[in-house]
């Protein structure tokens, strides 16, 4: 796995086989994990999402006629690279595995 150039953690692009027992090291609880990651996923996902409006949003105009939709080339260009972007999920497990996810549960805080 290496870095690419936009400062993205180094994350498999596929399937990775873990071991479970490696997720409920910090949290002494295999599902809080899960909740943990799946929230990061979340708001990575919402990032990316957001991120990819923005840059489509200069290429949209009023009057757009078939043929223009069809060749710009930019704005695939832009699409192809957030396909090939890792999942969330991945990049959520990756962080949380390497200890870059803060997180809190104040129900143990009590």
């Amino acid at each position: 796995m290496t870095a690419n150039n936009t400062n993205k953690p180094a994350v498999a692009s596929s399937t990775v086989t873990r071991d479970l027992r490696e997720l409920d090291v910090n949290t002494n609880n295999i599902y809080e994990s899960l909740v943990i990651m799946s929230k990061r996923a979340n708001q990575i996902s919402n990032n990316i999402k957001e991120e990819l409006h923005q840059k489509l949003s200069e290429f949209a105009s009023s009057n757009d006629n078939l043929e223009e939709v069809f060749e710009n080339r930019e704005q695939i260009e832009i699409s192809k690279y957030y396909e090939r972007l890792p999942k969330p999920s991945l990049v959520a497990v990756q962080e949380f595995l390497d200890d870059k996810v803060y997180y809190r549960n104040p129900s143990k805080e009590a």
